[in-house]
């Protein structure tokens, strides 16, 4: 069911998947997206309506997206309605030699020669990060991720739940991470989307600060801090104020209070929706136990500083669930009383705490736990220095768990 009032605090959610469009034959990156919505629209268009779901372009043209129509009222039932829309892409792609491909990153694709960025319709968005920041790149073009969005109304709601998911973000590439490779080759960081990410927008620093957001709690605080420095630090670079919008903020998670949401952005994407579901189901059942001060009280929780938790998210960006979190503070938030725990310890103990042993989410979810991140299991299954034969079987593989909706083993 999709509502159009504005929702309460966990009563609202939007979520957003992105995935490669690639050539059949060779898993080439294929820069077609144009042509496959307007397959699906009967004219060129940069946005397909289709009853809950909606399907529409990105920067990259062999990049698409798949997202609810709106806010969902619980996250029953999407893994199912975005598996479908799966496969309704991949019928529309056969005929035209593609077909979907998911994880963070294409795992050789060369963005400074590959890279097609949408050419068509209202773009003056794209060409204006082009023109900043260069968009022929891995933290622009060659990236795909899942965007969780969480409803809030008023302030309080906003200010229990961006408190929540503030601690929630260092630990997300744990339970997501699934881009190990670039341009053929392990980087030794499980992660790299994220990493990335956090440098793409390098020249005006405060575009993305240091990804977990400032400890700000009320909107006007929030503008103060975070927006009114991004205006101003882009306006040098932005004369005709194109990207003057609260959607220039590139942290970690985001407030659009346009929608009266937080975005959060640094989950890669996963081998099928099921998996994204899960994840995202995990997720917001931790943010409810926080924001109803299960483990600690929120005065505790808001003094978590952007700094400490910036360091655990560089850790499990790099190490994933084997990272080592030596924060005594951070884990006494949870509840947990030890000196130090793996991510991996830490996420065990949340899910078991938060999610029900019948919930569907907990297969996935338990399947992750056991063998770790995608990005872990496509290591395993690759290594860290394959030949692109061996890449390209592998993925081939992870494309077919996509299409069957099952997880990569």
């Amino acid at each position: 069911m999709v509502i159009s009032e504005t929702p309460h605090i966990f009563q609202g959610f939007g979520i957003e998947l992105e995935y490669m469009i690639v050539r059949q034959d060779t898993l080439d990156v294929l820069p077609i997206a144009d042509r496959l919505l307007a397959e699906a629209a009967g004219e060129l268009t940069g946005d397909v309506e289709r009853g809950a779901f909606e399907w529409s372009n990105e920067l990259a043209l062999h990049v698409i997206e798949m997202k609810t129509a709106g806010p969902a009222a619980n996250l029953g039932g999407l893994a199912s309605g975005f598996q479908a829309e799966v496969e309704a892409m991949n019928r529309l792609l056969a005929p035209l030699g593609a077909t979907l491909l998911p994880s963070a990153m294409h795992p050789w694709m060369n963005p400074l020669h590959e890279t097609k960025l949408w050419p068509h319709g209202y773009r003056a968005v794209y060409e204006a990060y082009n023109r900043i920041f260069n968009c022929q790149g891995h933290g622009w073009s060659n990236l795909q991720s899942v965007h969780l969005n969480l409803a809030f109304n008023g302030d309080d709601e906003f200010g229990r739940l961006h408190a929540a998911i503030r601690l929630v973000l260092p630990i997300l590439p744990a339970l997501a991470a699934s881009s190990p490779y670039v341009e053929g080759r392990s980087t030794g960081i499980l992660d790299n989307r994220l990493e990335y990410y956090r440098h793409n927008q390098a020249r005006i620093p405060s575009l993305a600060g240091a990804v977990i957001p400032e400890g700000v709690y009320t909107r006007s605080q929030y503008e103060d801090v975070i927006l009114k420095r991004n205006y101003r630090d882009i306006a040098p670079h932005d004369p005709d104020g194109i990207l003057q919008d609260e959607w220039l903020n590139s942290r970690g998670a985001i407030a659009r209070f346009q929608r009266s949401a937080i975005e959060i952005r640094v989950l890669d994407i996963q081998e099928c929706p099921a998996a994204d579901l899960a994840i995202a189901t995990a997720i917001v059942a931790v943010l409810q136990a926080l924001s109803e001060e299960r483990w600690s009280p929120a005065a505790s929780q808001r003094q978590a500083g952007v700094t400490p938790l910036a360091e655990i998210l560089l850790a499990v960006i790099r190490d994933g669930e084997q990272a080592t979190i030596a924060d005594t503070g951070y884990l006494r938030l949870f509840g947990i009383d030890a000196q130090t725990m793996t991510a991996s310890k830490l996420w065990q103990h949340l899910i078991a705490e938060t999610v029900p042993a019948a919930n569907v989410a907990r297969p996935p979810l338990d399947h992750i736990a056991k063998h770790g991140p995608l990005a872990r299991r496509l290591l395993r299954a690759a290594g860290s220095n394959p030949d692109r034969g061996g890449l390209t079987a592998v993925y081939r593989r992870l494309g077919d768990c996509l299409a069957q909706g099952k997880m990569f083993p």
